[in-house]
This record gives structure tokens, C-alpha cells and sequence, in this order.
């Protein structure tokens, strides 16, 4: 990827090469976390399609919390203090795609019933684009890193 694009436009063309929300978002900062995209893509591959296709937590919010976890995490069993300040962060950062976006739940965005989706992965088309907010869900979770990661 060219480092003149912004990481929105990292994110969405991650995307629209095939991978999913959650994976487009964390690989898109792979160069600020010192993976490569291939590497970055594994870790935050489960996430997708609100965690393994169960339509729960939005996949673009999911890489957005682990780049968050990956930058300004703690490893220390008792980082009380540390804790607190990036649950913090984490619901702040949450709450603003919330605003955005009107969900963090894949569901919901998607106008999905529970239990209602294909059985298998969705062929990505240009109306498969069309038809879904995920690319700008992935933008917007982007912007939001952007902002309150400082990167």
C-alpha cells in the first residue's frame, strides 16, 4: 500500500481485496504495530463478521479495540491503574463509532435478525459494496484509531 493514502483509504482498499472488517482495520496500522499485513490479517481474523460470523461485536470496532489493546495495553496482572485508563479509552472510542455509525453490533448494522445471514461468506461484489456499511464502518473505526491512538 502506498503510504500517501490516508489509513481510511488503507482500511477500505484492505477491504475491498477481501478481507474482513476487522482485519482490514488492525492490518491497515501493520507498519505503526511492526507486523507485516499478513501477519496483522491472522491475529485479527477471527473478529470478523461480529466474531466469527455470529453477528455480535462489528468486526471494524473488534480491530479497532485490539490495534487499542496492541498500542496502549498492559500485561501486568495488576496495572489496576492502567486498566482503568484504557477501559476508559475503550469506551470512549466505542462510543464514538457508536455515534457514528448507530451499533457496535454487527447485526444491527447489518438489519440482520438474530440467526439470519447466509450460511457461507458473501461473494464480494461491487453490489455486495453497494449493499452494506461495512466499508464505511471500516473508514470511520480508521478515523476514530487516528484520533484517540495519536498515530
Amino acid at each position: 500500500m502506498e503510504n500517501t493514502m490516508s489509513r481510511a483509504d488503507q482500511v477500505e482498499e484492505l477491504f475491498r481485496k477481501g478481507y474482513n472488517c476487522s482485519q482490514s482495520v488492525f492490518a491497515a496500522f501493520a507498519d505503526i504495530i511492526g507486523m507485516t499485513v499478513e501477519e496483522a490479517a491472522q491475529i485479527a481474523s477471527p473478529f470478523g463478521a461480529g466474531f466469527g460470523k455470529m453477528r455480535e461485536v462489528c468486526g471494524a470496532a473488534s480491530g479497532m479495540t485490539l490495534l487499542a489493546g496492541y498500542l496502549r495495553g498492559y500485561s501486568a496482572p495488576d496495572a489496576a491503574q492502567e486498566k482503568k485508563e484504557l477501559y476508559a479509552l475503550i469506551q470512549k472510542m466505542c462510543a464514538e463509532f457508536r455515534d457514528k455509525e448507530g451499533s457496535l453490533i454487527c447485526r444491527e448494522l447489518l438489519n440482520l435478525k438474530p440467526g439470519e445471514d447466509l450460511a457461507e461468506p458473501a461473494a464480494r461484489t461491487e453490489e455486495y459494496y453497494r449493499s452494506r456499511p461495512c466499508v464505511q464502518a471500516c473508514r470511520v473505526a480508521a478515523d476514530i484509531a487516528e484520533k484517540y491512538l495519536c498515530i
